[in-house]
């Protein structure tokens, strides 16, 4: 409003001076057509607000709505930068899951190979197994009955024979009050042990008689 204002005195003042030139008699100097700048320079003069302020209202004024304006996202530098980040990024997880990939195949490629391993020992170990049961029972199928009778009595002779002892010495050390569970431990280990041994044995010779009968 304050520029309007002074634009309005500032045209009244060129108009009054304007009259006052043309009511002047026309000389040498005057003769023809004044300019606008000749006619400016007898009226007042812009104090250097107005005339900035007048500048900046000229700027102000510039189309640039034309087409030769051209403007551009102000992301368009980073553009570029996002896409390719993007695809950089989409590479890495790409490669990413292939090493993961990879990596499954060949350890599911060592289970299989170490199952298969296993298999193989287990079936290595009953065939072993199988082949020395077999060995022992044709022994004792070659053993003539009194043959195998008489290993019978002598191996029940060892057990029962091994059995006392143990339990002799037992109850000397129990008198002496040196017995504890660490030693009757050890004897019960001993009488298991030597029973199972007993019972293997005896399967051996029940299973060449059977055999023999056939």
């Amino acid at each position: 409003m304050a520029l309007a204002n002074r634009q309005y005195h500032c045209a009244v003042g060129i108009c009054t001076t304007l009259r006052e030139v043309l009511a002047e008699p026309q000389t040498s100097s005057t003769t023809g057509v004044l300019s606008y700048a000749e006619i400016a320079s007898k009226g007042p003069k812009q104090t250097p607000e107005e005339l900035s302020e007048s500048i900046s209202t000229s700027s102000s004024l510039i189309d640039v709505d034309t087409p030769s304006v051209r403007t551009v996202p102000s992301d368009f530098e980073s553009q570029s930068v996002k896409t390719d980040t993007q695809a950089d990024r989409i590479e890495r997880e790409d490669e990413a899951k292939q090493r993961a990939k990879e990596a499954k195949a060949a350890a599911e490629e060592l289970a299989a190979k170490a199952r298969a391993e296993a298999d193989l020992a287990k079936k290595s170990a009953k065939s072993k197994a199988r082949k020395a049961d077999s060995w022992i029972t044709k022994k004792f199928e070659s053993m003539s009955d009194g043959s195998s009778g008489a290993l019978v009595a002598a191996n029940l002779i060892a057990v029962v024979g091994l059995s006392g002892w143990l339990g002799f010495k037992a109850w000397g050390l129990f008198e002496k009050g040196r017995l504890d569970w660490k030693t009757a431990g050890l004897g019960l280990g001993v009488l298991g042990v030597v029973g199972a041994v007993e019972g293997v044995f005896a399967g051996y010779i029940k299973k060449a008689k059977a055999n023999k009968k056939q």
